[in-house]
């Protein structure tokens, strides 16, 4: 909701092509001072967008270098968290928080374009930029502008790398209840709504643009102009990251929230438009203008709830160094039941095999008790032994018999 910063067509993925070594300061490619504000940051940038941008350089690779290198040092400085791991750390830190994947459709081949095309569909988020000639177009005052009315909606088709411009024009008395612009595709078509402020030379510099994002079964964008911040959502924020590590896609989710550059528009015409996004074919649309005044309790509603999100966000950035350093202790003390494991159940094979050592291939031994209460064994695998026992106390008993009998005849 609400409308990115005006990025004129750069992408990340434009940015993240710009030369890993010898990259010169940000501050310096866009000629500005490290106090600039952003107001000061996106003027410049528009101006060596415009100047170094590939549609009308086609024939000069030198400016379409320079062209990604001016879109890499925007990228880091109209985003204050970048801006300001930059001034901290430098690029590293840059590099580490990773980029977004952003193409430039007015200057691709077919092939490319399939490709680009192919990953949108797989989920992979693709940001593209405008085409040079309708910001040049806007920035001249060459346009065909149609009226669209609070309360009226405007049905219409619009070709790839093109726009359709609309006037709003609001009371005081509207523009102090606040405005509300929509665009929705029951085609699912792939657009992007854009917003222009009069520039002194008599055109309009584009200020905020929103992409269109599938809600349901149809493709919306809209913008919110109540008076206080609004949001809006990035859903492509750290998405090669996320690919990488899943668990960010959860942490990193809330940091897509960006905040929109202007939260109100004063009495007056506005320009707003729909630009075809599609790869391949046209963009079908209905935009819509309303007052804010029949939404109010929707308005204080979202209010709450993105205040809510941005404690939630803050608070997930302290749990997720707390979730990870609990993951990593418990990964650790799973390794180690692992291990243990693995050692207790090595030691009570050893054992095993020592007791049985023992009694494998041994004979059994019986023994008893004789009338003394002395101990007597035998082995009962040796009936020999025991056969000779039996005949010599058999000799014993007849000796002694017969010499019984020849005391008792001598006498």
């Amino acid at each position: 909701m609400g409308g990115s910063k005006i990025d004129g067509g750069t992408s990340s993925a434009t940015a993240a092509a710009a030369p890993v070594v010898n990259r010169r300061d940000p501050y310096e490619v866009l000629n500005v001072s490290k106090e600039a504000s952003d107001q000061e940051i996106k003027s410049a940038y528009r101006k060596l967008a415009l100047k170094y941008h590939p549609d009308k350089n086609v024939d000069n690779p030198e400016a379409s270098e320079l062209f990604k290198e001016v879109a890499f040092s925007y990228n880091i400085l109209s985003d204050p968290d970048k801006r300001r791991q930059y001034d901290n750390s430098g690029f590293e830190a840059i590099d580490a928080d990773g980029t977004d994947m952003e193409i430039d459709l007015s200057n691709l081949g077919t092939v490319n374009t399939m490709f680009a095309a192919l990953f949108s569909k797989l989920g992979v988020p693709i940001k593209t930029t405008i085409s040079a000639n309708v910001l040049e177009d806007a920035l001249s005052g060459i346009i065909t502008v149609k009226p669209l009315p609070l309360g009226s909606s405007i049905s219409g088709k619009v070709e790839k790398q093109s726009a359709h411009f609309y006037s709003v024009t609001i009371t005081e008395e509207q523009a102090k209840a606040g405005i509300i612009v929509r665009v929705t595709s029951s085609a699912q078509s792939k657009f992007k709504l854009l917003y222009f402020e009069k520039d002194n030379g008599g055109g309009y510099n584009l200020a905020l643009q929103e992409d269109s994002e599938k809600t349901g079964k149809v493709t919306s964008a809209g913008m919110y102009f109540l008076h206080f911040q609004v949001y809006r959502m990035d859903s492509s924020v750290n998405a090669l990251a996320m690919a990488k590590d899943p668990e960010a896609a959860f942490f990193k989710r809330l940091e897509g929230l960006q905040p929109c550059e202007v939260s109100e528009i004063k009495a007056g015409t506005h320009i707003f438009s729909v630009y075809g996004d599609n790869f391949f074919k046209t963009a079908s649309y209905t935009i819509e203008a309303v007052c804010a005044a029949t939404y109010e309790s929707s308005t204080h509603k979202l209010k709450d709830v993105e205040q809510q999100i941005l404690r939630k966000r803050t608070e997930l950035r302290q749990f997720e160094t707390e979730y990870r350093k609990a993951v990593a202790q418990y990964q650790e003390a799973t390794n180690r039941y692992t291990q243990e494991k693995q050692n207790v159940d090595e030691l009570l094979k050893q054992r095993d095999n020592i007791q049985s050592s023992f009694t494998a291939n041994r004979s059994v031994i019986f023994g008893s008790k004789d009338s003394n209460g002395g101990s007597n064994s035998r082995d009962e695998s040796s009936p020999v032994e025991d056969g000779k026992d039996k005949s010599a106390k058999k000799r014993w008993f007849n000796l002694s018999l017969k010499l019984s009998a020849d005391k008792k005849s001598s006498s």
